[in-house]
């Protein structure tokens, strides 16, 4: 196993973007996860959709662009 290791310089204001992207990655996959639960047989389209949906729902989850909203939903 390889393991890369880095440090990060950045100010107080990139930590803070960083934090909230880290946020709404994690509300994503937790309401694809609660979408895959409550509803039976759905499909990983299915998840996309509601990504989408959750996007135009909340502006603060629409500054994530498509292919993190997906890879969230994907990780549910």
């Amino acid at each position: 196993m390889l393991v890369l290791e880095s440090k990060l310089v950045a100010t107080s204001e990139q930590f803070a973007l960083i934090d909230e992207a880290i946020r709404s990655f994690q509300f994503i996959r937790s309401k694809a996860l609660r979408y895959w639960i409550d509803t039976k047989g759905a499909t990983k389209y299915d998840l996309n959709k509601q990504c989408a949906i959750l996007a135009k729902e909340f502006e603060w989850a629409g500054k994530l662009n498509s292919m993190a909203r997906q890879s969230a939903a994907e990780r549910a």
